[in-house]
């Protein structure tokens, strides 16, 4: 090893290991899809025994982007199932059991409370409920049960009571879905894999020759593959095949002080039937997360964020379900891209979330739409296609569903919590650290004196000046 990558930083050297080996696979984006790729492509390497060179590089942080800021559940999707569309939810329902069990500390059940604001309601949704739990199957977590009039006022009491007639609860299940997109990717990592984030494609030659630039310092460098895996959704820019453009859905969510009075969370559907969740969250479970909306997207992937709009509609659900609420202050709202293949639907709502993918004839293989909570049947997917031209021996061997994620996300305390985000989870911005590794940044409303405090805190590890502990603090005000 010489002297200059005996004193490299790790980053330094990750980015050193991009620029110097020619990768098997090179993967573009770091969400979901992109990690579960690099982690099911690494799987099968070491678990055979073959060597397989694996890169992957965003040109934000990992899971800085939608897998990070959707609704933090892995759910069926019980609202497809008003489009008919039993397969996906089938699918979504095996995949929820799946994650359960390979990652019981990342993945756990939740109780659904549906308040019934009438009979028909009740008969409506039931069915819906019913069919849920039989596409489930054997695997499910737990039949949906009615709950009466007098339970369900005493679970929330805070609820509209006009015209309330019953609930139902069904389960599903939560997730900190941008820290277990980190643990996909520190698996990827142990076993071979080559991670960069802040690091952009800027040009490709077919061979693969890409220049690539690193964000933080604007250094280009190349990196050599034989295949590219396309699963930058939003971000695709020229990669993607102009017959196939996506269709980009914008889902927004408001975090609110604690509204459930129980720990279910609430599943309420709207006039038009769009169904909005209120659940509990937050670090000390003393905030409500809402959403989400259905909202096409006409700007560019770097600028989304929630409109006046979609503010208004979320807060006058928040009232129509909770009337004490009138006149609530969010805490934080959070909005993100989907981005969903196009197909003949009206409205952004009824879309399919089916998924595709596909190699163009450049050889580049792609990947679009999708559920997050299908993400490893996707990713089991698109690396059978990889490795058609790579590794045709590896092709067949799907370990995924079998081998438990070690990645623990166990609480811990605001030092040590810092700490493991620098050491283990690629940690560059602030915004990494209180948006990724942990959802700080959405729990409160920061002023200037706090942003300082912990910008300082996160520095001291990664030797900021005092110049770059403000420039870090302002990035979040």
């Amino acid at each position: 090893m010489s002297e200059r990558t005996a004193a490299a930083t790790p980053r330094e050297q990750r980015l050193e290991s991009l620029a110097t080996t020619q990768f098997d696979v090179l993967i573009l984006g770091g969400g979901i899809n992109g990690a579960g790729i690099a982690r099911d492509l690494a799987v099968r390497a070491s678990e055979s025994g073959h060597p397989l060179r694996i890169g992957l590089i965003d040109k934000g942080h990992f899971s800085g982007g939608t897998s990070g800021k959707n609704s933090q559940l892995i759910h069926g999707g019980l609202r497809y199932l008003k489009y008919m569309e039993f397969s996906l939810v089938r699918e979504a329902l095996r995949e929820r059991a799946t994650l359960l069990k390979i990652a019981p500390h990342l993945v756990e059940p939740l109780p659904f409370l549906i308040p019934m604001y009438s009979q028909f309601a009740k008969y409506f949704y039931g069915t819906g409920l019913w069919l849920y739990d039989t596409l489930a199957g054997e695997r499910n977590i737990s039949p949906h049960r009615y709950v009466p009039l007098d339970e369900t006022k005493s679970l929330e009491p805070g609820l509209n009571r006009e015209g309330l007639v019953s609930a139902a609860i069904f389960y599903d299940a939560r997730v900190h879905s941008a820290r277990f997109t980190l643990a996909n990717l520190a698996d990827a990592e142990n076993r071979g894999a080559v991670l960069a984030n802040y690091v952009e494609a800027v040009a490709f030659e077919p061979g693969w020759n890409v220049r690539a630039r690193d964000v933080l310092t604007g250094k280009e460098f190349p990196i050599r593959a034989k295949t590219l895996i396309n699963t930058s959704g939003p971000w695709a820019g020229g990669l993607w095949p102009a017959e196939n453009k996506l269709r980009l859905v914008r889902g927004s969510h408001l975090v609110l002080p604690r509204l459930n009075h129980s720990d279910n969370a609430i599943a309420y559907f709207d006039a038009d039937g769009r169904i909005i969740f209120f659940i509990p969250w937050g670090s000390r479970q003393d905030l409500t997360l809402v959403g989400t909306t259905d909202v096409d997207h006409d700007g560019t992937p770097d600028s989304v964020r929630i409109s006046a709009a979609e503010t208004e509609y979320l807060l006058k659900i928040v009232t129509d379900l909770y009337p004490e609420a009138k006149g609530i202050e969010p805490i934080a709202s959070y909005s993100s891209l989907r981005p969903l293949v196009k197909d003949d639907s009206g409205s952004a709502t009824a879309t399919s979330r089916e998924h595709r993918i596909w190699r163009d004839p450049q050889g580049v293989v792609h990947v679009a739409g999708g559920k997050y909570t299908t993400y490893r049947v996707m990713s089991e997917e698109a690396a059978d296609l990889a490795c058609e031209s790579v590794a045709p021996e590896l092709r067949a061997i799907h370990r995924t569903a079998e081998l438990p994620l070690p990645y623990s996300a166990d609480d811990l305390e605001r030092g040590a919590q810092i700490r493991q985000a620098v050491e283990h989870e690629w940690v560059e911005r602030l915004r990494d650290l209180l948006y990724v590794s942990t959802y700080w940044g959405y729990e409160r409303k920061w002023d200037e004196a706090s942003r300082v405090e912990i910008a300082a805190e996160l520095g001291a590890h990664l030797g900021w000046d005092e110049r770059r502990v403000a420039e870090e603090a302002a990035s979040i005000a």
